[in-house]
C-alpha cells in the first residue's frame, strides 16, 4: 500500500471520528452566504491528498444536491458581491491548477448533475499542456467547456507562471534571486508581478474573446500579501480566493475569499455537508 493511500486512509478515519463528535443540532440551512468548495484533481488512477476519485466526486455533489444545496456560477458570486442575492445554501465549486482531469473526469460529472464550476489555471501551461507532470487543460478543451452553456463553466487565473517556490518563498510574494546574484528590489519585484498578472489576464481575454474576461484569481498555495494583491488588482482582477477555511459572506474581503476544502480522498459526503454547516454556524451564531 502506498504512503499517500495510507495517509489518506488515516485522515479518513480521523475525519469520520470527528464527524461523530459534532452536535446533531447544527443548523440545516443558511442565507446570504456562499460555501466555496475547493478541488484540485479528479482521477481514478492518481493518489494524493489533493485527489478524489470520480465516484467520490459524484457522491459528494449528489449528496449536497439531495440535501438542498444550490450550486451557483462564478457570475452569481460576482453579482452577490455587487449586491445581488443568492439562493439559500449557495455553493460554488472551484478547482485549482488547471489540470486536464477537470475536462476528462470532472466535466462529464458536472454536466450530468447540472453543476457549474470554475478552474483557476496556470495560463503559461496553455503553451504546452503536455509539459507539466500532470497534463494541463488544452485551449480547445477550455473552448468546448466555455461554449457548453455560457457562464456555467469558467477558467480564471492561478498566475501565468508563478506557481512555484524558491526555498520557502512563494514566487508570488517573495523577492527572488536575480541574474546578478542579488535579491530583487521593490521595483524589480513589482515589474515581475505586474508582467505575470497582465499575461494571465491577456491569455484569458484571448480564450474568451472578451476584454473583460479576467476577473477572478486564486493565490498559489494560498499565499498572498497586500503588495501582491495591489499588483494583481492593477491587471483587472477584482476577486481572489484563498485556502483559508471558511464561508464567504458580504463581509469577506473580495480579494481574500475563503474556501472549504472538498478535494481530499477522505472527505465523504456527510463530512463535507457537516463541514459546510459548521463553518456557517460559526458565522451566524450570536
Amino acid at each position: 500500500m502506498t504512503r499517500p493511500l495510507i495517509f489518506s486512509l488515516l485522515v479518513g478515519l480521523i475525519l469520520a471520528s470527528t464527524l461523530q463528535l459534532w452536535p446533531s443540532h447544527a443548523q440545516e440551512t443558511y442565507r446570504d452566504q456562499i460555501a466555496v468548495l475547493m478541488y484540485h484533481h479528479v482521477s481514478d488512477e492518481a493518489e494524493s491528498a489533493a485527489t478524489v476519485s470520480t465516484d467520490l466526486f459524484r457522491r459528494q455533489l449528489s449528496y449536497l444536491k439531495a440535501k438542498g444545496y444550490h450550486f451557483i456560477t462564478m457570475g452569481d458570486l460576482i453579482h452577490y458581491y455587487e449586491g445581488a442575492s443568492v439562493p439559500d445554501k449557495a455553493v460554488l465549486v472551484t478547482f485549482d491548477d488547471g489540470y486536464r482531469s477537470f475536462y476528462t473526469d470532472a466535466f462529464p460529472i458536472l454536466k450530468e448533475l447540472d453543476i457549474p464550476a470554475v478552474n483557476f489555471a496556470i495560463t503559461n501551461d496553455l503553451n504546452d499542456p503536455d509539459r507539466p507532470d500532470i497534463p494541463a487543460l488544452k485551449p480547445e478543451q477550455i473552448g468546448e467547456m466555455l461554449a457548453y452553456r455560457p457562464g456555467m463553466f469558467n477558467v480564471q487565473c492561478h498566475t501565468n507562471a508563478l506557481h512555484y517556490k524558491v526555498g520557502h518563498e512563494s514566487a508570488l510574494t517573495g523577492r527572488l534571486p536575480t541574474a546578478a546574484g542579488t535579491l530583487e528590489n521593490d521595483e524589480e519585484y513589482a515589474a515581475r508581478i505586474r508582467q505575470d498578472s497582465n499575461s494571465c489576464a491577456n491569455k484569458l481575454q484571448e480564450l474568451y474573446h472578451d476584454p473583460k474576461a479576467a476577473q477572478t484569481y486564486a493565490y498559489p498555495y494560498g499565499i498572498y500579501d497586500a503588495t501582491a494583491q495591489a499588483y494583481i488588482q492593477e491587471a483587472g482582477f477584482r476577486y481572489a480566493f484563498t485556502i483559508v477555511s471558511g464561508i464567504a459572506t458580504r463581509n469577506s474581503d473580495p480579494m481574500a475569499i475563503p474556501r472549504i476544502n472538498a478535494g481530499h480522498p477522505g472527505i465523504e459526503p456527510e463530512y463535507l455537508d457537516k463541514s459546510i454547516q459548521l463553518r456557517t454556524q460559526r458565522h451566524t451564531s450570536p
